[in-house]
């Protein structure tokens, strides 16, 4: 039986690092133990590739110019080609994700991570101007790796881009030495308070770090503002405080709220406005696919709509 062969996928617009990254993943990691490799180069950035180094690691180049030859027929021709153990596709950053996640690779090959790299210099005006294009570079990135960060990168504001986008998401600050920033990421309220004082501007970025590091929340306390919802195909003695998130823009909304344990959720009409007091607690729901938080109230009181419902990712 042939053996599988490992595609490591690389997204990110032109000059956003990609060339760098793979080069610096075979010289620098020794990846793959001197196994055959080959580089499908979708673009061509102002990077160029040392290919008589990547010879001398056994690994070979070659291209493809166009979205339209990205296709089963011409991957096939490539593999039957140059039989590599491990392929590294450099995307291009204006072709849809989609040629490439949903294409029938050649035999064996198997896609093992993908990898984004972001121009920290660029994230936000990309973002603002071309979301959607940057979404389908990072919404199923495995790893994403902002290159070119300094000590005033807003790494908070980027996390929470990303992970508005791709809750799974790893991420990585490399800054422009090539050195990682491992800095613990400050968060804007008192983690060891009594009682964790959540305000409107703090909700979206404790939801994120909640569900994503829900161990730390396990037994604390915390207060805050909340949105009902609580319709009446709702189980029994279950309703979600939460609110309506937007990332970037008007189209992006979504509610975002965390499961709640009340035997007298009856009494909490749908929609309505609540400040709340809760225990978390790490549990397993269903609603999660796993473990998460889940609240336990300690008080619920009426409260008046805020004067913005909404808030914010960035």
């Amino acid at each position: 039986m042939q053996e599988e062969v490992p595609v490591y996928l690389f997204t990110g617009f032109m000059d956003s690092g990609k060339t760098s990254l793979i080069e610096e993943t075979i010289f620098e990691n020794d990846f793959g133990g001197g196994a055959k490799g080959l580089i499908i180069m979708c673009e061509d950035g102002d990077v160029e590739y040392d290919i008589e180094k990547l010879k001398a690691n056994n690994i070979e180049v070659t291209s493809i110019d166009s979205e339209i030859d990205f296709s089963t027929e011409k991957l096939q021709e490539i593999a039957d080609k140059y039989k590599p153990e491990q392929v590294f596709i450099e995307y291009n950053g204006t072709w849809h994700i989609d040629s490439v996640i949903d294409a029938e690779l050649p035999k064996n090959w198997v896609i093992v991570q993908q990898l984004a790299t972001v121009d920290a210099n660029t994230f936000m005006m990309y973002m603002q101007n071309m979301r959607a294009m940057m979404q389908e570079q990072l919404i199923t990135a495995d790893v994403v790796i902002f290159n070119r960060t300094d000590d005033n990168t807003d790494r908070r504001k980027f996390r929470m881009n990303i992970k508005s986008i791709n809750r799974k998401a790893q991420i990585v600050y490399e800054r422009a030495d090539g050195t990682i920033d491992e800095r613990p990421e400050e968060l804007p309220y008192d983690l060891d308070a009594d009682v964790i004082e959540l305000s409107d501007a703090d909700y979206a970025i404790w939801y994120m770090d909640a569900m994503e590091n829900y161990k730390k929340y396990n037994k604390k306390k915390v207060k805050f503002r909340a949105l009902v919802y609580n319709p009446d195909k709702l189980k029994a003695g279950i309703f979600v405080p939460g609110r309506f998130a937007m990332t970037c823009c008007i189209e992006d909304v979504t509610f975002i709220g965390f499961k709640c344990k009340y035997d007298k959720e009856n009494e909490l009409p749908h929609k309505s406005w609540i400040d709340i007091t809760a225990e978390v607690k790490v549990e397993f729901a269903k609603e999660y696919k796993g473990r998460g938080p889940v609240l336990y109230p300690i008080s619920i009181e009426k409260a008046e709509q805020p004067e913005d419902e909404l808030v914010y990712f960035s």
